[in-house]
């Protein structure tokens, strides 16, 4: 793992392709597995449930996986190319081992395994249990530079879009999106079709739009300047009454309201979170701080990451706080106790989707016989947006944030944001940087845990001011760090 270049992020193992050569990818599989074994989720003859995004590396990276998966004698399902939550709906289902390959929104320049267990995503003690594996690669199965030699293809497709089509229709209805025009934008979302699918069998009317050929690295958190572009533009008509979209893997949503103005994911899940009736909410400390003023029951705060989310929901719904649901600011939103309403049930997935919160915020809307503009009015006013500065080593983040923790008010000072933003009045080091002024504004630096990236958020009480401290951030910080 450290030879590599492959390490474990937030979110399962992600590197340049480049690094994860073939025995990269078996060996991780074959830790991972082994690491089920002691917990009596894998033996021969276990099912393995795998499938992809639409990167152009994942197919080898699958196979290699599969391969894995057959020298530990178990047997490959292959799911296809689907949404992750698709495949762990199956997979959790069936209390079956799952991994999907997938880099998510990052470029296509690197790509990922996200591991699965029989019930439930990897957690953090998975992750380190998993390391003290003891790994021999096969002899014969690989080449000198590290590429599968052997003849395997990947087993038939198995179907797994079906139940995750009806999971969508059985709760909230065949007609629940009836007399809405939906922009489905496809670029190269694993779930591009099947979102149009859902949409149609809920009785809206879907059109596709913008489908590419090459992938398209959509981060649902730090949404690029053509996207906020092309949605303004397909507004413009008034055909669509919301424009959606996902990213890479189909686990994190993007929303669009009917003037084309693209919906910031913990905004998104706390709207979820009122149409299921949460009685707690788990979301990381990067998330908007309307959810507190929002009369949810119970509010927790984590690091960033599902793995994390998932640990303080098991917590949550221990201590009988139920429903229990979850988000991060990307949107994805994930559910820890089923939910029932009107004699239907929605059975808990605890892990990232991102139809859930988009639909939530439609048939909220519906209900209330208005828009999602006007839906969002329903909230109280806090705003949030964030950016993330390519190409900066973790370390250099790293290092750069220790400078500014033994100088806090210098730092700031020297940077700008206390002429901005007043003094600052508390900092919160839950995971990065959290930095609370004296105007009420927030400035959250945070180093990515899967590209060499630092992740900026700022959050203002209304969306000009917000926008602005963000481009300040911007220019500061990128010439701080250089």
């Amino acid at each position: 793992m450290l030879q590599s270049d492959v390490a474990f992020g937030t979110s399962g193992a992600r590197g340049l392709v480049a690094s994860m050569k073939d025995a990269v990818c078996f060996a991780y599989t074959v830790g991972y597995l082994k690491h089920l074994e002691t917990l009596g989720e894998f033996a021969e003859g276990t099912a393995v449930a795998i499938a992809g995004d639409l990167r152009p590396s994942t197919p080898r990276i699958l196979r290699s996986c599969a391969a894995a998966i057959t020298w530990m004698k178990g047997q490959p399902v292959f799911c296809g190319f689907v949404p992750t939550p698709a495949l762990s709906l199956y997979a959790f289902s069936r209390g079956i081992p799952s991994l999907m390959v997938t880099g998510s929104h990052i470029p296509d320049d690197r790509n990922g395994i996200k591991f699965n267990r029989a019930h439930g995503e990897f957690l953090k003690t998975d992750e380190a249990a998993m390391r003290v594996q003891e790994v021999v690669l096969p002899e014969g199965w690989l080449d000198d530079d590290g590429m599968l030699i052997v003849d395997l293809a990947l087993p038939a497709v198995t179907d797994v879009l079906t139940d995750y089509v009806q999971r969508y229709r059985h709760f909230f209805g065949a007609d629940a999106l009836s007399g809405l025009t939906l922009g489905v934008y496809q670029h190269s979302a694993v779930g591009r079709d099947v979102l149009v699918t859902i949409i149609e069998a809920l009785g809206g009317k879907a059109v596709p739009l913008t489908r590419s050929d090459v992938f398209v690295s959509v981060d649902t958190e730090a949404v690029r300047p053509e996207d906020i572009v092309l949605a303004r533009e397909w507004a413009q008509g008034g055909t669509y009454d919301a424009i959606l979209t996902t990213d890479g893997d189909s686990d994190r949503p993007l929303l669009a309201d009917q003037k084309g103005r693209w919906i910031r994911g913990d905004v998104l899940g706390i709207l979820a979170a009122q149409k299921l009736g949460a009685a707690a909410v788990v979301t990381p400390v990067s998330s908007n701080t309307t959810l507190e003023a929002s009369g949810i029951p119970s509010v927790r705060r984590t690091k960033i990451g599902s793995p994390f989310v998932i640990s303080a929901m098991m917590d949550a719904v221990a201590e009988g706080f139920v429903p229990t649901v979850g988000y991060e600011a990307n949107g994805g939103f994930l559910l820890a106790s089923d939910i029932v309403q009107k004699g239907r049930i929605l059975q808990s997935l605890p892990t990232r989707d991102a139809v859930l919160p988009m639909l939530c915020a439609l048939v909220a809307a519906q209900d209330r016989n208005s828009d999602l503009a006007e839906l969002l009015t329903t909230l109280p006013p806090r705003f949030t947006v964030s950016n993330r500065l390519k190409d900066i080593p973790t370390a250099r983040s790293q290092a750069q944030l220790k400078v500014l923790r033994q100088d806090f008010s210098g730092v700031t000072k020297a940077l700008g944001f206390v002429d901005s933003c007043g003094a600052m009045k508390h900092v919160d080091e839950t995971d990065g940087l959290r930095m609370t002024f004296a105007k009420g504004d927030i400035l959250h630096l945070r180093p990515s845990g899967n590209a060499p990236e630092l992740r900026l958020y700022v959050e203002s009480d209304t969306s000009v001011r917000a926008e602005q401290l963000l481009d300040q951030a911007l220019r500061s910080v990128s010439k701080w760090m250089s």
